[in-house]
């Protein structure tokens, strides 16, 4: 049976929201529909029979148990009339998900935020096939905090630090923060050595991203984006490298390092891109968010996080081991 709102090419029509008249349920927010301002429907439930008839049977055991509720959190019914440019709430069906087989540190926990140090190939928030396996979903459910929110993401390739804010109060301050850069970041990555790289160096390009399109990718034009890349240790080969980014542009790092001829371990979409199966963790990407520094916003104190994790240096043949 198909779970509504999370087939491909249906989670448009559902938008998860922080505020709400359902609660938290297994971590995971209830999700919200808008009734089109025009229609000729009946009832609230002939909309949605209609807009969704693969999840037919669902639907109505989903209104006759009260789980689908107005915006006042009062129940729709079968009889209940089509209320045009007004939202019903309901709990979306998640999908069978295979447990991804590593574990979140927790490092830090007060009573605004909570810093974990994430394994490699969790999902930071629930997005696409990946739902209850995310990091976001996974604390909510298991420290229980229904509110927690990201304050900032990673890829769920990469490993190391995350912030969450603990309550809603919160929130505001954090990700203004982070999208305002006022946090240093240092991460560590992990590509092949190369003498010819004169390092340290500072990379800026222009890097642009579309909507729908997996890579991004560096283009003409006045950079909007810069990096510091700095060499820590060489071994067989390898070398681990200290990324310091100043921007935020999405793939940066990863472009920056294949850009200087240095891409990094275990990347399948730079320079070039080959698929992975979704349960293959023999190669993790080896990029590392080691270091997050910041005056905290509620407090006015200085605050520095520094994850425990390291990245394994690959083997011989140039895989990788799990993370």
């Amino acid at each position: 049976m198909s779970s509504i709102g999370l087939n491909a090419g249906r989670t448009a029509s559902f938008e998860d929201v922080s505020r709400s008249p359902l609660p938290v349920r297994d971590g995971l927010n209830p999700s919200r529909i808008r009734q089109p301002e025009d229609g000729m429907w009946a009832t609230t439930l002939d909309y949605l029979l209609e807009r969704f008839p693969q999840d037919a049977v669902r639907l109505r055991e989903k209104v006759a148990a009260g789980e689908v509720v107005d915006e006042k959190g009062v129940g729709i019914t079968e009889a209940s009339a089509y209320a045009p440019r007004r939202f019903v709430y309901l709990y979306r069906d998640p999908p069978v998900e295979s447990r991804v087989p590593f574990e979140i540190d927790v490092l830090h926990r007060d009573e605004n935020i909570l810093v974990v140090d994430k394994p490699h190939f969790l999902a930071s928030t629930p997005r696409g096939r990946y739902i209850a396996e995310s990091a976001l979903v996974r604390l909510r459910r298991d420290l229980d905090l229904p509110e927690l929110s990201p304050a900032h993401r990673l890829d769920r390739v990469t490993a190391g630090l995350l912030l969450f804010t603990v309550h809603q109060a919160a929130r505001r301050g954090y990700q203004t923060m982070f999208a305002e850069r006022r946090v240093a970041k240092e991460y560590e990555a992990i590509a092949r050595y190369d003498a010819q790289v004169s390092t340290p160096v500072v990379v800026r390009s222009r890097i642009v991203k579309e909507r729908g399109v997996l890579k991004a990718e560096e283009i003409e034009g006045e950079p909007n984006s810069e990096s510091r890349i700095e060499l820590i240790e060489t071994r067989d080969g390898f070398a681990r490298y200290r990324l310091i980014p100043h921007t935020g542009k999405t793939h940066q790092l990863r472009l920056h390092m294949t850009s200087v001829g240095l891409p990094i371990h275990g990347d399948n979409f730079y320079p070039d891109f080959y698929d992975v199966a979704a349960e293959d963790y023999s190669n993790p990407l080896r990029l590392l968010s080691k270091v997050l520094e910041f005056e905290d916003p509620m407090t006015g104190r200085l605050r520095r996080f520094e994850s425990r994790r390291t990245l394994s240096w690959p083997d011989e043949s140039g895989g990788g081991d799990s993370p």
